[in-house]
């Protein structure tokens, strides 16, 4: 009996071995992406034992709040930090890309039949509470066929700090004079009218549930929730439906204005180019340049190099666009420059 409870606990250990040996990641933000990070880490996770990796969605941020306090070993963004964010951690971040993504109009009319469309002054002038029924002379002048019922319009924004949100007020203020003065930019601002839900899921789910709401959700979680999502006139006057396509157009010209030396905090929203959705965004992990665990840091680098290799085949299938392949040599660049005790990672991480 002794001698089988020391051959059980023996295999017991050995089971319990690979658990202990793991090293533990973990991340938190934007939601925009958490459709592909969620499954990138699912599919890492099985085919890498000595890792466990979680991310928490709670908005970009939380995200750029809970990496900046160092309670989490990534965080997770749509809006790149801002200068003086970044000088608060004495400069300890990398701004890694790594899919592109589009923030669409989605709404909730069930009657209409076909996709609306939507002008950038229209689209600014119903967040801004000026345009308040969906039969407004505005929105059918733009929309000849569709029968537009005399409903109020109920706009629907995220309550948290967003990524999505900076991407979709980015744009606006870039196509609105008023919205530029009255509401700016940013992860949260002062919605002059409107509903809040947490996250993409929480938006998403509050215009299923309201006839008449319009709001803004990545394109992934309008494909996925299969809500109907608008048409936008682009820069050069075309209208252009949200595809992958139409999203890589729209970093097409951000590329070229880019060099190796860029820290990669860059705005493709209102692009030019016939073909380029004009709501389009990259987005970002967030790294430290130093850290303190140098088994953490080899895996965080081996996992970051993963997604932007491999795991960027899973992208278009999850209603991403991968990042152009042009940008796999920058990254790389910087991912070498994370050190632990003063010494790459990069040689650490298996590639």
């Amino acid at each position: 009996m002794a001698k089988y409870s020391i051959v059980a606990l023996t295999a017991a250990l050995a089971l319990a071995a690979p658990a202990s040996a793991q090293v533990k990641l973990n991340g938190a933000g934007a939601t925009f992406p958490n459709i592909i990070y969620q499954d990138w880490i699912i599919n890492y996770n099985r085919a890498h034992a000595t890792v466990q990796l979680n991310y928490q969605s709670i908005g970009s941020g939380g995200g750029i709040r809970q990496f900046s306090e160092r309670t989490v070993d990534f965080g997770a963004s749509d809006a790149p930090m801002t200068d003086s964010a970044i000088a608060a951690i004495q400069s300890n971040v990398l701004h890694i890309p790594t899919v592109l993504g589009g923030v669409v109009a989605t709404y909730n009319l069930a009657e209409v039949q076909g996709a609306l469309r939507f002008t950038p002054d229209v689209l600014a002038d119903i967040f801004l509470g000026k345009i308040t029924k969906w039969s407004d002379a505005r929105i059918t002048s733009v929309n000849p066929g569709l029968k537009l019922p005399a409903e109020d319009i109920v706009v629907v924004h995220r309550a948290d700090g967003s990524g999505t949100s900076f991407i979709f007020t980015d744009y606006l203020s870039k196509v609105s004079p008023e919205w530029a003065s009255k509401v700016s930019k940013g992860t949260s601002v002062n919605w002059p009218v409107g509903l809040g839900g947490k996250g993409n899921e929480g938006v998403t789910a509050t215009v299923k549930q309201t006839p008449g709401a319009i709001g803004y959700v990545e394109l992934g979680y309008a494909q996925i929730n299969k809500l109907p999502f608008a048409a936008v006139q682009n820069k050069a006057g075309k209208f252009i439906t949200p595809t992958l396509e139409s999203v890589t157009e729209a970093a097409a010209g951000a590329m070229k204005a880019m060099d190796p030396g860029t820290d990669f905090r860059v705005s493709i929203t209102n692009p030019n180019g016939d073909k380029a959705y004009p709501i389009a965004s990259f987005t970002w992990f967030l790294l430290h340049k130093q850290y303190d665990d140098a088994a953490k840091a080899g895996e965080l680098v081996k996992f970051v190099w993963w997604a932007e290799t491999d795991g960027q085949g899973r992208a278009p299938g999850l209603g991403y666009a991968p990042l152009p392949k042009q940008l796999r040599p920058w990254i790389e660049a910087r991912l070498k420059t994370i050190t632990a005790d003063g010494k790459s990672v990069w040689t650490t991480a298996a590639r």
